[in-house]
């Protein structure tokens, strides 16, 4: 990220205490991701509100583990958000992803490394980025291992991740220690 922050991270115990609460609660959640929350704080009425929907996206979502990181770590990736990929790489490693499906992840649909299924979910994300659809080919894939629910949950969590881009990139937040 290039450029100071546009709005400071605000610091814990200049926030409200329900506000201060959340904010302890996500980085104990996020594992450090602590910038992205202290600045939504700002607006403090919308972060009450928004914290809990990305708490249940990636806590108690039904998507495998695996699956969600790699939805998540190409939207970040497409919308060039180094916040969200530099936290969600760890998250990803956790969630089995090595560093080569990672690295094949950034590249994209094309790349080698990628098997049939990552393949899809990877041009999932381009498709809802380029077209803010899939087309029924893409459905029909997801189709075949998904739920409604978790078709649903696809669709939430990458629409999610690139509006959360926009606005982490759009503040300048950045990466904590720097």
């Amino acid at each position: 990220m290039t450029g100071s922050p546009r709005l400071a991270p605000v610091p814990r115990d200049a926030c409200r205490p329900d506000i201060a609460e959340l904010l302890a609660a996500g980085a104990q959640a996020t594992g450090g991701a602590d910038n992205v929350s202290a600045t939504l704080a700002h607006h403090p009425g919308l972060y009450k509100r928004y914290a809990p929907f990305v708490g249940k996206l990636l806590s108690a979502g039904q998507l495998p583990a695996r699956d969600r990181e790699i939805l998540i770590l190409r939207t970040a990736r497409r919308c060039r958000c180094e916040y969200e990929w530099h936290h969600h790489l760890r998250i990803g490693a956790e969630a089995g992803l090595d560093e080569a499906t990672i690295a094949a992840i950034g590249e994209g649909p094309g790349a080698a490394r990628l098997n049939g299924f990552e393949r899809t979910l990877i041009q999932v994300v381009d498709a809802l980025l380029d077209q803010h659809t899939i087309d029924d080919e893409l459905f029909a894939a997801l189709r075949e291992r998904y739920d409604e629910a978790l078709l649903i949950e696809v669709l939430m969590l990458v629409g999610n991740y690139a509006m959360l881009a926009g606005v982490l990139n759009s503040l300048r937040v950045q990466l904590e220690g720097r």
